[in-house]
């Protein structure tokens, strides 16, 4: 029995007792005492003040049995709400409480956050790269354990329940959300949070994790805008390290420094920017922010400009691929959108 039921119990009790009090009391006492006096009696008893006794029950046998045994119940009663109500304190749930309703508020205040769904062993990388970035993010996650062992990354967001939960996914605020991946360890419950999650927020970009490659057409046609099997991608890498070790060895490096969260990231030149018809020599964008420009995606096109010429024109909705840490991408951020 949790802390929160054991306290409710026993205030349940307590309560019992005093009214059994009160009633003993005044049938006991007969028309000599009112029901003032039966209360006045039954506090007295119960808290062990020592105050006079209203009417006299030195001569009245049942009374003083009944005084007994009201001592004897409601000490303990009152013993077991007061342990509880302690360990209630002292073992953190107050400040549980209050620590879960202040998240709870700091979530409904978010916008443009992800969400992630599952915190397993691919959940856990998911989360380790939205904290080095410094994403928004909230996680969704049954297990407290799990949830525990996310929190040693640092501040995190959370909501312990079940992703597949269509009230879960709005308290996550969804509505609001920029992106969505989901992990869990089922293409049953991936498919199932995918076409929720579709309906919730028509424009929100979803990347789900496959187990079976035959998922895939499933995860898509339920509304998914990416789907990643680590089955597949753990191939790759193996033939990676095989055959390019030192380029393997290099986005290690990147992507696991400890002290540094330098990545190549994507930003996309916004209908107010400055940059918006200037060539890339005009641009300074190296020089301003320390960024390096790797590709250019123009919109509504699937080829990438691989190191574009220093002629190269922006134009608005072009997406940049950039080598860039987060105090790069701050700078950044003004110049593309204005």
């Amino acid at each position: 029995m949790g802390l929160v039921a054991r306290i409710k119990v026993g205030l349940f009790l307590l309560v019992g007792v005093v009214l059994t009090g009160i009633i003993g009391y005044k049938v006991l006492g007969g028309k000599e005492w009112s029901i003032l006096d039966s209360i006045y009696m039954t506090v007295i008893t119960l808290s062990t003040v020592g105050y006079e006794e209203v009417v006299d029950i030195s001569h009245n046998p049942p009374a003083k049995v009944f005084t007994i045994l009201l001592i004897l119940f409601g000490m303990g009663t009152l013993m077991f709400v007061i342990s509880s109500i302690t360990a209630f304190i002292v073992e953190g749930e107050l400040t549980n409480i209050i620590g879960r309703r202040r998240m709870d508020k700091e979530i409904m205040e978010l916008k443009d956050h992800f969400i992630v769904c599952g915190a397993g062993e691919t959940g856990f990388h998911v989360l380790e790269e939205l904290v080095k970035t410094g994403r928004k993010f909230v996680l969704i996650e049954p297990d407290p354990e799990r949830i525990k062992k996310v929190q040693s990354l640092g501040k995190v967001c959370f909501i312990e329940g079940d992703a597949t939960d269509e009230s879960v996914l709005l308290q996550a605020g969804i509505s609001r959300a920029r992106g969505l991946v989901t992990t869990l360890p089922t293409d049953r419950d991936n498919l199932f949070v995918t076409m929720t999650a579709r309906e919730l927020n028509p424009n929100l970009r979803i990347v789900a994790k496959e187990i079976s490659i035959k998922s895939a057409q499933k995860l898509f046609k339920a509304g998914a805008n990416a789907v990643v099997s680590p089955n597949f991608i753990g191939g790759l890498r193996l033939v990676s390290e095989l055959i390019r070790p030192t380029v393997v060895s290099f986005l290690d490096r990147m992507l696991r420094d400890e002290g540094g969260s330098m990545r190549i990231e994507e930003v996309t030149i916004g209908a107010n920017s400055r940059l918006i018809n200037k060539d890339l020599v005009q641009a300074e964008i190296p020089k301003k922010t320390g960024a390096l420009i790797m590709a250019i995606k123009e919109q509504h096109k699937k080829d990438f400009i691989y190191n574009p010429k220093p002629s190269t024109s922006l134009k608005k909705g072009d997406i940049l691929v950039v080598l860039a840490d987060t105090d790069m991408l701050e700078k950044l951020q003004p110049l593309i959108e204005g």
